[in-house]
């Protein structure tokens, strides 16, 4: 506004400055007979240069808004409704415009917070957001151009130390993801009211005192070790139990084995006793009393039995002499 002003000045301080030139054209006479000289004014041409500072006051009606910008319209420091959109727009000479960045910035903070288990954290948070081009003249009317500071900043570092402030150290360091996710939400949430749109919070970076990253070192090792052992304990108990089965089936296949051998001899003495059996059934049905006689006829060897004997009575035999076998007193 106040180079506007100056352009007029400017105009009138040049137009003064060049003069204004008088022409004596002619005498004229008047009803009572006296003559009268006419003067006829003409403006110097100097003068016309007066006219270029008016045309920075044109120039003051036009303004140009950038690719991913709005325009936010003032008159005498009053927001107006209309938003001024890309390209060539017009305003009056006495408004003005303040250019709102529409596109996707990003934003790097960092601050600390405190775990559940009163553990300080260092955090490195990057965040991108955008303003909402119908919102950019409320945003404008009721924060000003300063938005980022103002609302954005605290809103994230009041949900941010929130958040943390909910998780042990040892659950922070595994959830950055769900860290994220929910500032993300909760700022979103505060945002709305502003005509801001908060794409993204991301957790970039959480660092934790050299104590506590010390400690929590110690116990992963130690755990790391816990596996190790239990993972060896688990591999002999596999072998052993291997081991034990391989025991358990080869003495299955012994003990099968010696099954098989049992019943094939018990089948053999049996196919013998039966072949016997059948050999002395035939031999017997061939036997007859005549057959007998002749076997026992056969077979002896002249000398008498001491004892005789036949349904239940037992006689002794007595050597008679003279029978043709010799006795010790004969001789």
């Amino acid at each position: 506004m106040a180079w506007v002003v100056m352009a007029l000045l400017l105009a009138a301080v040049v137009f003064v400055a060049a003069g204004i030139k008088s022409i004596e054209s002619s005498t004229v006479w008047q009803a009572d007979g006296t003559p009268k000289k006419l003067r006829k004014w003409k403006l110097n041409g100097k003068q016309f240069l007066a006219i270029l500072p008016l045309f920075l006051v044109i120039g003051g009606c036009v303004i140009s808004i950038p690719a991913g910008h709005t325009g936010v319209l003032t008159t005498f420091g009053k927001v107006e409704d209309k938003v001024l959109t890309e390209g060539v727009n017009f305003k009056l000479p006495y408004q003005q415009v303040i250019k709102i960045d529409n596109r996707v910035q990003k934003k790097e903070m960092s601050f600390e917070a405190f775990s559940s288990d009163i553990q300080q954290t260092q955090i490195k948070v990057s965040l991108n957001f955008t303003v909402d081009k119908q919102q950019s003249q409320n945003l404008y009317r009721n924060v000003g151009i300063s938005y980022f500071d103002t609302v954005i900043y605290p809103r994230v570092l009041e949900n941010v130390k929130l958040i943390f402030s909910g998780y042990t150290a040892e659950e922070l360091i595994e959830m950055r993801t769900v860290l994220s996710e929910q500032v993300t939400e909760k700022v979103q949430a505060d945002m709305v009211a502003y005509g801001i749109e908060i794409v993204s919070v991301n957790i970039e970076d959480i660092d934790f005192t050299d104590t506590f990253t010390d400690a929590v070192e110690a116990k992963q090792v130690a755990q790391q070790n816990k596996l190790t052992t239990q993972t060896e304990q688990e591999a002999a108990i596999i072998v052993a139990e291997a081991e034990a089965q391989r025991r358990i089936i080869e003495a299955q296949a012994d003990a099968e084995t010696a099954k098989i051998a049992a019943d094939a001899q018990a089948y053999a003495v049996k196919v013998a006793a039966e072949a016997e059996a059948e050999a002395n059934d035939k031999v017997a049905m061939s036997l007859t009393d005549e057959l007998i006689q002749y076997y026992q006829l056969t077979q002896w060897d002249g000398a008498l039995p001491q004892v005789y004997g036949g349904e239940g009575s037992m006689f002794p035999v007595i050597d008679i002499p003279g029978n043709g076998q010799s006795t010790p007193d004969a001789e």
